[in-house]
């Protein structure tokens, strides 16, 4: 063996035998097809632009879910060159324009727009401020008969002309064509189009987001291109999501396929429930249940001194909590005076250190903490507190005495917890949302684990200042604990008019917007900057469908479930009383 045939290893005949098994058996050519073994193939090339083009023009086709091969072809154009060009074509159109003047024709609109279009560009180039280009587009069809490729032809040229982007097949050039769209950086046909830079940037290929990862689990099926939507919420820089949508459009549903399919990965699941919705599901996967009601034997004591984080100041935490216990006072009491909140801070401290428990004595941890009774009792003996414990009298001995005025007699120690406020009245359920975020909250913060916590219907705490505070918080600090909160709700406008709405939408890296009303579309389109195209996907979804970003990725989506997950999910009436039925 020669030195020559040992520095390259692939001899002629390796290389024939490389092509021959890459090529096909044969082509045959026609005059506006060919015919690739079983295959018939067809070239388009684009060659009139409309005189504005818009940023992602492009996506409908590259997003088209059939067999099919687009190249694009950028030739740079010497300024020099082109500023001579241009300079001679401006001449033509103004001595035209001259011309039509001195003849007393009326005034060409479309000649006047051509010569400020010109001018434009050629400031524009002499300033560096743009580059032209000659630009080739070319695009390959496949399909297995001459009727399908005329039914693809007919669907890719209705797609560019509803864009004012007009295309004519290669007629016996149909070979030129295939070779040109193959990835091998021939321009065969060679015919171009000049295009200053803008025009060229809205080709951008790239804008099919493949959310289809190693890890995570199936959110739906991709609308663009069919492929599954597959992700991991908690690789991003945090595990935050908000789900807005009307009434009926699959917000809860898809929640409860995410906790489902969630639960299989290893992570525990917290959920809010306003409306008995996750009681199946919880029954199915061997969930614990908590019915938060006013007759209900399962309580929680907003006094309980939460358990103190391994490297935390325990003085701080109970500082801490003292400040979260006038937040819920706040709420329960409605608009109090700065003096009465200063009174409140004095009155928790003292009930607290009626039990023995500050922060100077080292086993308060370990001590029985007060009720909301105490407190009451605490306020009827300082001076100006009689009427904050009159106040308080429907909680600890009125009405609503046995919500929040017993000792905690729950345990949370299950894969999938959660808790129910249907049957409280409406007075009480930010006041029982507080509660539980706060009892959640402090789970979180005790033993670092992956879990989400799920809150349905949060608008209802963001109507109130110290509740949307609180959701702000956990959205925000949640990271640091391994947790990731889910925000669900129907009112928009209420949610984003909140001062702490915004800031939450802001810290979820996962957003999934199903179908929404004409009323609150506008709120919608503003804060996640939707396109035309997608504000008006979202009007006319159908159930299950929408958008999910993820990150700086997002895709239209359409939900999907399993004959069996659908079986546990669903709420839809008629399903559930068909059913019904079938057990009778």
């Amino acid at each position: 063996m020669t030195e020559n045939q040992t520095s390259n290893p692939l001899s002629e005949e390796t290389t024939k035998d490389v092509k021959n098994l890459v090529a096909p058996a044969a082509i045959q050519t026609n005059q506006n097809y060919i015919k690739i073994g079983d295959k018939f193939s067809k070239t388009f090339f684009v060659f009139s632009y409309p005189r504005y083009l818009s940023g992602g023009w492009f996506s409908p086709l590259i997003n088209l879910s059939k067999l099919f091969d687009v190249s694009l072809f950028v030739h740079p154009v010497d300024t020099a060159f082109a500023l001579r060009s241009l300079r001679r074509r401006a001449a033509q159109v103004e001595a035209e324009i001259t011309d039509r003047q001195d003849k007393g024709f009326v005034r060409d609109p479309m000649l006047e727009t051509a010569f400020n279009d010109i001018e434009s560009l050629r400031d524009n180039l002499q300033q560096a401020q743009e580059r032209l280009f000659d630009v080739s587009v070319y695009v390959t069809i496949y399909a297995d008969s001459l009727e399908k490729i005329q039914e693809l032809e007919d669907q890719i040229v209705n797609m560019f002309e509803s864009k004012l982007v007009y295309v004519k097949p290669a007629i016996f050039q149909q070979l030129e064509g295939f070779v040109s769209t193959l990835p091998l950086g021939q321009d065969k046909l060679g015919i171009h189009s000049p295009l200053n830079s803008g025009p060229v940037s809205s080709f951008f290929p790239f804008v099919s987001m493949d959310l289809t990862s190693e890890s995570g689990i199936l959110y739906g099926i991709n609308l663009h291109n069919n492929g599954l939507v597959i992700f991991d919420r908690f690789s991003l820089e945090n595990a935050n999501q908000v789900v807005f949508a009307k009434s009926g459009s699959g917000k809860s549903y898809a929640t409860k396929l995410e906790i489902l399919r969630t639960l299989m990965m290893g992570t525990d699941i917290l959920v809010i429930d306003p409306e008995n919705e996750y009681k199946n599901l919880c029954d199915t996967v061997g969930g614990t249940y908590f019915k938060i009601s006013l007759t209900s034997d399962q309580h929680i004591n907003p006094f309980d001194i939460p358990i103190v984080p391994t490297g935390e100041d325990p003085g701080d935490v109970f500082k801490s909590h003292i400040l979260t216990l006038t937040g819920l006072l706040k709420i329960m009491l409605g608009s109090i005076t700065v003096e009465e909140e200063s009174l409140l801070d004095r009155a928790l401290t003292e009930t607290y250190a009626s039990y023995d428990i500050t922060p100077e004595n080292p086993n308060f941890l370990t001590m029985d903490p007060p009720l909301l009774s105490d407190l009451e009792t605490v306020l009827r003996n300082m001076e100006g507190g009689k009427t904050l414990a009159e106040r308080l009298y429907k909680f600890t001995q009125g009405s609503y005495a046995g919500f929040v005025n017993q000792r905690t007699n729950i345990d949370v120690k299950n894969r999938l917890v959660v808790f129910s406020i249907r049957d409280l009245e409406d007075e009480l359920r930010p006041v029982a949302m507080y509660v539980v975020l706060n009892f959640i909250w402090n789970l979180v913060r005790s033993q670092l684990k992956r879990r989400i916590l799920v809150i349905d219907e949060a608008w209802v705490m963001m109507k109130y200042q110290e509740g949307a505070s609180f959701l702000y918080g956990l959205a925000k600090r949640g990271r640091k604990y391994y947790l990731g909160l889910t925000t669900i709700t129907q009112e928009v406008e209420d949610f984003m008019n909140s001062p702490y709405g915004k800031p939450i939408v802001t810290n979820s890296s996962l957003q999934l917007l199903l179908k929404q009303s004409p009323a609150t579309i506008d709120v919608v389109k503003k804060t996640f900057a939707l396109t035309e195209a997608e504000k008006n996907l979202l009007l006319e979804a159908a159930v299950g469908q929408g958008l999910f970003f993820a990150g700086l990725k997002h895709v239209a989506m359409q939900v999907v479930a399993s004959y069996f997950e659908d079986k546990i999910v669903t709420t839809k009436p008629q399903q559930l009383l068909g059913e019904e039925k079938d057990l009778i």
